[in-house]
């Protein structure tokens, strides 16, 4: 007889856009076409990215705590879950994100579910991350079948830091939707009517909740970048709270038509094929999805010398390094690329060549295969 279907259910905070929203929804719609049994949940089912989850024919559940974890209607959706997960009799139950975890690990417990994956993409570098939050979030985790880290750097860090068992700790490195680039036309014309044809473009795709993704760093080296590039414009996509005091920002040192603000974007690909390079400023990573899209898109990386970006850019052959929160050297490697055509393009061929061979999603989707059905000793964790 053949293996049954596995029974898959797939859970996060939002269906906003977003880094590890976009990951769940990548994999859950290539396991669907594969024939396996998925199902989605989520805390708030508010979002773009239901629309694709819908074409793929994937259920979407809502068990949304009302911000409110424990309390009452918080303790009501993680029973509610639990019920739906013994009804329903998953062989695996995957959390993607921090709110999905201290929802989705205990009732997934507490049903008896064969595997239960929960993930840490983070090096634990915003404001939830206290101590008393990071002992609770182990304790959570600890009822994991497994942990799957997106980087060796994640996974060092919750060894090191939060005194996770390393046996406990898979490091399963993030995908990148390659068709999504795959003859995608470059039409500055009709995305940037308002630009000259000669400008030099250079994005960024970043959140702008917290300012530790380093968008302060990089308006500073816009300064010197400008001085000697007139035409170069730097294109910020994303939003958040931190966007009103850039803005500030770029008036002040007078880059308001140097530094454009283009908000969410979800044309992410065709605006990158427009561009010259790509920055990521972040002082904290764990392994940036932007990163991977910029490479896969061909372009040449700078980037800082954080977390898991090490793993994704071989300084000097698929990309650049630089200190984080360090303008200067951000500049200097931008201007690097901006004077040298050749070696630019280079560098992005290179990049492009290191998404297709280490961070397709066919490779991640066997990594889970081989997670889901690896022969495990239950250890009860504290």
């Amino acid at each position: 007889m053949s293996e049954p279907t596995k029974r898959i259910f797939h859970m996060v905070n939002s269906l906003d856009m977003g880094g590890s929203e976009l990951q769940m929804v990548e994999v859950a719609s290539r396991q669907k076409a594969r024939g396996y049994q998925v199902i989605v949940g989520c805390l708030s089912s508010k979002g773009s990215l239901i629309e694709g989850l819908s074409h793929s024919g994937i259920s979407v559940f809502e068990f949304n705590p009302q911000g409110a974890l424990f309390l009452p209607r918080g303790i009501f959706q993680l029973l509610r879950l639990t019920w739906f997960f013994v009804r329903h009799r998953f062989d695996v139950v995957q959390v993607h994100d921090l709110y999905s975890t201290l929802l989705g690990v205990p009732a997934a417990w507490l049903a008896r579910v064969p595997v239960i994956l929960s993930c840490r993409r983070d090096l634990s570098h915003w404001w939830w991350y206290t101590p008393r939050n990071r002992r609770i979030l182990r304790y959570v985790q600890n009822r994991s079948t497994y942990v799957i880290a997106n980087s060796q750097a994640v996974r060092d860090f919750l060894v090191e830091k939060d005194g996770f068992d390393p046996n406990l700790i898979r490091v399963i490195r993030n995908g990148v939707a390659l068709e999504r680039f795959t003859n995608v036309r470059a039409d500055r014309e009709r995305l940037f009517p308002h630009l000259r044809a000669q400008s030099q473009l250079i994005a960024v795709v970043a959140n702008m909740n917290v300012e530790t993704k380093g968008h302060a760093d990089l308006i500073r080296a816009a300064v010197e970048v400008s001085q000697e590039f007139r035409d170069a414009k730097f294109l910020l996509i994303g939003d958040g709270a931190e966007r009103n005091r850039l803005e500030a920002m770029t008036g002040e040192l007078g880059l308001s038509n140097t530094v454009l603000f283009l908000g969410r974007r979800n044309d992410v690909p065709s605006v990158l094929v427009c561009c010259d390079l790509f920055v990521l400023p972040s002082w904290a990573e764990g392994l940036p999805n932007s990163v991977l899209e910029a490479m896969a898109a061909g372009l040449p990386v700078v980037a800082t010398r954080v977390g898991g970006i090490p793993e994704l850019i071989d300084d000097g052959v698929s990309g650049l390094l630089v200190a984080s929160k360090d303008s200067h050297a951000l500049a200097i490697a931008i201007l690097q690329l901006l004077r040298n055509d050749g070696l630019a393009k280079q560098l992005g061929r290179a990049a492009r060549e290191r998404v297709r061979a280490q961070f397709n999603f066919e490779r991640l989707l066997s990594e889970l295969d081989d997670l889901y059905t690896e022969p495990r000793q239950h250890v009860e964790r504290n």
